[in-house]
């Protein structure tokens, strides 16, 4: 066998070494977080609870309604437009039509299941460290997790760390102000460790 070669086979050995000590089934902090990462990738944190449909149209004197639409415009995401609503047959009020714009389409995530809806997403959950975790075995026989965790908000967009959002959207300053605790309940799926919902 020649150096080249033993030097080959060396190096398989140590690679599968370490592939058969890394088990995606293992009870392992690195499983637990690389699972609960995959999940809110999928998941990311979105300014509303529930989608939107755009254009919306807002009174000019609901600040509760146009203080956060008037953020995003200033952010780029949106257009405003004023305009008149009849409200009965001799009267009318200000509002403003609000609707995406190139920016804030590219920025919008839509929702898959209700065509026409959507929301502005401002980056997910990523575990910083794994606190403790509970192992165990749920009535199917399944291997289970609940796991403690602290994590920061990662891939977050320029707009979303604006003082005008920041303050429209006070969840968006909580969650990107420090670390924040969590926790989630993990069951293994037969390959790898998944988060339930």
């Amino acid at each position: 066998m020649t150096k080249h070669n033993q030097y080959r086979a060396a190096l398989l050995c140590g690679v599968t070494l370490l592939f058969a000590g890394c088990n995606k089934k293992d009870d392992s902090k690195a499983n637990y977080q690389t699972a609960i990462n995959d999940y809110y990738k999928a998941h990311p944190a979105c300014l509303w609870q529930e989608t939107k449909k755009f254009p919306v149209q807002a009174a000019t004197s609901d600040d509760a309604k146009t203080e956060g639409f008037d953020a995003l415009t200033d952010a780029g995401l949106l257009t405003r437009t004023t305009g008149e609503k009849k409200v009965f047959i001799i009267a009318s009020k200000q509002v403003n039509n609000y609707d995406l714009s190139d920016q804030g389409r590219s920025a919008w995530t839509p929702n898959t299941s209700q065509p026409g809806y959507g929301n502005f997403c401002y980056g997910h959950r990523s575990v910083d460290s794994i606190d403790s975790f509970t192992a165990g075995v749920n009535g199917s026989g399944l291997k289970t997790a609940q796991v403690n965790y602290h994590y920061d908000i990662a891939d977050v967009p320029g707009w979303a760390g604006s003082q005008e959002i920041k303050t429209a959207f006070p969840s968006v300053s909580a969650s990107l102000a420090q670390s924040q605790a969590g926790q989630d309940s993990l069951v293994m799926n037969g390959t790898a460790w998944q988060v339930t919902k």
